[in-house]
Parts: C-alpha cells; sequence; structure tokens
C-alpha cells in the first residue's frame, strides 16, 4: 500500500480551509498537479482529509454498503409509478412561473427565478402547500425555511440576548416553527405524499416530521435552481438555437443535455465519509480518524473516464459514455445516493421542456459576470440576466 500524497500539516497552522473554500476548483486542480494524482490529502476543518478526484476513489468510498429499510421504503415514494401522482402538480407550477417570461420588460434573474420555482415545488409535493390557494402560508414556511439553512451554515453558537441572537439561535427557532407546521400537516386528513409518508417505518430516533424538514429545506430548491440555471445559460444565444431545437424535439439527446449539465456543474461540491477504522482507498493507506471528501465537480472530470473533460458535449454520452449515467455523483452515489434523483430530474425535464417548447433566449446584457461559487450550491456569483422572446421552432 501506498501514502497518499501530499500532506495534511500540523493542527491549525496546516488547515487549507480558507484556501478551498475561497476557490475548491483552483484548489482541486492545483494539487491534483502538483501531486500527480486524483486523490490526494491536505487539511480540512481542522482535520487531516482525504481529497477524491476520480471516478474509481469515488466509486469506493461510496459504493460499499447496502441500503438500509428506511432508506428502501422512501425511496418508494420517489420512483417508478409513484412519480405518476407528482405530475399534475410538477405541470402547474413550472407553467405558473414561466408562463410570462417574454412579457417581461426588462432581463429575468433567472437563478432566482429558477429558486422561487423549485420552492413552490417543493411546498406542494411534500406539504400539498400551493403558493397560489395558501400565499401567506407560503411565505412563511420559505421564509422560516431560509432562517433555518442560513442559521446551520452560520457559526454554532448558540446565543440569544435581548436585542439579538445568533444565526444558529435563529435557525434553531425556524427549526422548530417548520416543525410545529410539519407536524399539524401530518394529523390532518390530506391526500398526497404527506399521507404515506406517515405509513413510512421510522426508528425511535427519527420522525416523519424530521425527514419532511430535510425535504423542504432551502437546499433542494437551490440545488435544483442550480441546475436550471448551468442549463439556461450553456443553451442561451443565437448560436445554440440548433442545440435547442434537437433537444426540444428528441428527448433522448435531451437527457443528454441535462447529463452533460449535471457533469460540468454538479449542484453539490461532494460529500465526506470518515474512516472508522484503518482501511485502503485506491491502493492508498487511510488511517482511522481522516475523512475523506469526494469533490464532484472534479470526480466528473476525471480524464481516464471523461474525453476533453471541460467541454460540453452532450454527443458523449450516446458515444464513449453511453451507459455510463451512474458515474456522476452530483447527488451521491450507489448506495449513498439521494432518494429522490427520480423526482429531480422529472422536475428538471418538465421544466426545460417547457422552456424550449416556447422560448429562444439570450444573455442581456451579452457580457455579464459568468464566475461561479460553489458553495453552498454552484452557480454564477451575479444573477445571470436573460431576455426570453417567444418561439416556435419551424420544422
Amino acid at each position: 500500500m501506498s501514502q497518499i500524497p501530499g500532506s495534511s500539516g500540523y493542527a491549525l497552522m496546516g488547515d487549507k480551509s480558507f484556501e478551498f473554500y475561497k476557490d475548491p476548483m483552483h484548489f482541486c486542480n492545483s494539487r491534483i498537479h502538483s501531486n500527480g494524482s486524483r486523490i490526494f490529502q491536505a487539511r480540512l476543518l481542522n482535520k487531516p482529509t482525504i481529497f477524491v478526484c476520480s471516478v474509481k476513489g469515488m466509486k469506493e468510498l461510496l459504493c460499499g454498503e447496502e441500503a438500509q429499510l428506511l432508506r428502501m421504503s422512501l425511496m418508494q415514494l420517489f420512483r417508478g409509478k409513484a412519480l405518476d401522482t407528482y405530475a399534475d402538480c410538477i405541470n402547474r407550477v413550472c407553467a405558473r412561473n414561466l408562463k410570462d417570461l417574454s412579457l417581461s420588460s426588462e432581463p429575468v434573474a433567472i437563478y432566482s427565478l429558477f429558486k422561487r420555482l423549485a420552492t413552490e415545488l417543493v411546498l406542494a409535493i411534500f406539504l400539498n402547500v400551493d403558493a397560489e390557494e395558501s400565499a401567506a402560508l407560503s411565505k412563511q414556511i420559505t421564509q422560516l425555511s431560509t432562517q433555518h439553512w442560513h442559521g446551520l451554515i452560520s457559526a454554532p453558537v448558540n446565543v440569544k440576548v435581548s436585542v439579538w441572537s445568533s444565526g444558529f439561535s435563529q435557525a434553531l427557532e425556524a427549526k422548530q416553527k417548520l416543525l410545529k407546521i410539519i407536524s399539524e400537516h401530518l394529523k390532518s386528513e390530506e391526500d398526497g405524499l404527506i399521507s404515506k409518508i406517515r405509513d413510512v417505518p421510522f426508528p425511535e430516533n427519527t420522525n416523519a416530521a424530521q425527514h419532511l424538514l430535510l425535504f423542504i429545506s432551502a437546499l433542494i430548491p437551490k440545488a435544483l435552481a442550480s441546475l436550471l440555471t448551468s442549463f439556461t445559460l450553456e443553451l442561451a444565444g443565437s448560436n445554440k438555437i440548433s442545440v435547442r431545437k434537437r433537444a426540444q424535439e428528441n428527448e433522448d439527446y435531451l437527457n443528454h443535455v441535462l447529463l452533460e449539465v449535471e457533469r460540468l456543474w454538479p449542484s453539490f461540491i461532494g460529500g465526506r465519509r470518515i474512516a472508522k477504522q484503518d482501511t485502503t482507498l485506491c491502493g492508498y493507506k487511510v488511517p482511522k480518524g481522516y475523512l475523506a471528501l469526494f469533490v464532484a465537480f472534479a470526480v466528473h472530470r476525471d480524464p481516464d473516464i471523461f474525453d476533453d473533460p471541460d467541454e460540453f458535449q452532450p454527443e458523449r454520452w450516446s458515444g464513449r459514455n453511453a451507459g455510463q449515467e451512474k458515474l456522476l455523483c452530483c447527488f451521491g452515489n450507489g448506495s449513498r445516493n439521494c432518494i429522490g434523483i427520480e423526482l429531480n430530474n422529472m422536475i428538471l425535464k418538465t421544466a426545460v421542456a417547457y422552456l424550449l417548447n416556447h422560448y429562444s433566449w439570450d444573455l442581456d446584457p451579452p457580457s455579464q459576470s459568468l464566475d461561479y461559487k460553489w458553495l453552498p450550491v454552484s452557480r454564477p456569483t451575479e444573477d445571470p440576466k436573460i431576455k426570453f422572446t417567444s418561439w416556435t421552432y419551424k420544422t
């Protein structure tokens, strides 16, 4: 077995967290180059951390465990015929949010647009809360979810005085209010997913309300908005008319476009595991207590798997990479993948199909900063502005 390339440095002094979070892509690419390996070590959050930037390493890290009963029970709510029950809701919410884009006199800030659409969908699917019929409740839950999320990613200090409380303290308050709202809906006689989740065999240390809290968190709308934004940017402009037309007419090609968007701009930076005992990863010794972080955008640009890894090439998914969709890890992988991947894909396809069927679009103004940030989800630092024009493709 070999030693992991790189160095985890010394406690505090050797920590590279600021450098990593400032520009994760540069951090990983520079160390891949300097170490001559797509697996290397550094110190992150003051913990020795193994950075996994290869497909082989990611698969080895994530695909070694079987799904548990709870996971399998929840997955049945988000796959196969169960998805049919969400179709009308998804179509209705997408049409409501996207139908008048060409009527706007000003360019549309698309990340904000897509986050609003995704938030409405999450509340409608998981809580049966319609943004039009229950506008006040929808607004309240959205504000609480945002407060909860922003507080969780702030410093974990629970401080509250008469005139000020920490973000973390506010997050805890928002959590309790959200759990109360969710619990009230669970007690109701409502149909839909919320009625089915009552029958899931949750273990004693968790319950339906806690899982629904995760499902309606601000992170899910951000993830959907991230992918929809990247799709819209990649297909913007008159030079992409043929690509949009082909995607509109050919469902397989549309699937490949979405796969390529996910490959190049995964919503999430990755995920961490902790070595509970001395082990190995791709032939490297991993000491007990080390963290292992798979970096999605780096895994997705592994040149051993993807030719011209930095290029947008939907055709790769009908060529060399045909049938290799499960090598992506935007939403995890193997037994550690997201249970809602099929629902996520259904939402994405419905939204982008609506755009393709109704509009042509361009950056407005043409010159905008599209530099990406990667945390908490990937998206341009500045909300991109798009001008939508009504359009019918001629056959």
